[in-house]
């Protein structure tokens, strides 16, 4: 779920299940639920497991690194709050804990020459406004700078 911001576009409402997911996050943390019974960490943030359907979960930090599984170069604003951003690149990474993670990559220009599936990734955060703050990733190496 999301809510309109005017100078940031849309912004994720967290919700009650997901709200020590966006404190942490405020703090420039990753956390990940995982379940205690058949051991496998997911996202997005939920009181139960979606592997085994049990609800004997819990909270662990994220290391923040992970690899690029998939990518998009987005040219066109899809809303207008968005046409100042273009182009920006959403992503899906692959965490060391085993979660696929929907994002964006940052730090690197958006050309695909800068980008190679499979790269090494790690978590950087976005203030958004007071209350949201946005997990990102961006490159490990520095093979590719930013060039804005």
């Amino acid at each position: 779920m999301t809510t309109e911001n005017k100078a940031t576009g849309p912004v994720p409402v967290p919700q009650q299940e997901s709200d020590f997911y966006w404190e942490k996050a405020k703090a420039h943390e990753l956390w990940l639920r995982k379940c205690v019974d058949c051991n496998k960490a997911y996202f997005y943030p939920r009181d139960f497991c979606p592997k085994c359907g049990n609800y004997n979960v819990t909270w662990i930090r994220a290391s923040g690194r992970g690899t690029l599984y998939t990518f998009a170069i987005v040219e066109r604003a899809p809303i207008p709050s968005f046409r100042d951003s273009v182009p920006f690149i959403v992503a899906m990474v692959d965490l060391e804990e085993g979660p696929r993670f929907p994002t964006n990559i940052v730090g690197v220009n958006a050309k695909p020459e800068n980008l190679s599936i499979g790269m090494e990734v790690e978590v950087t955060f976005r203030d958004l406004n007071d209350e949201v703050t946005l997990p990102l990733f961006k490159p490990v190496s520095n093979e590719f700078p930013d060039h804005h």
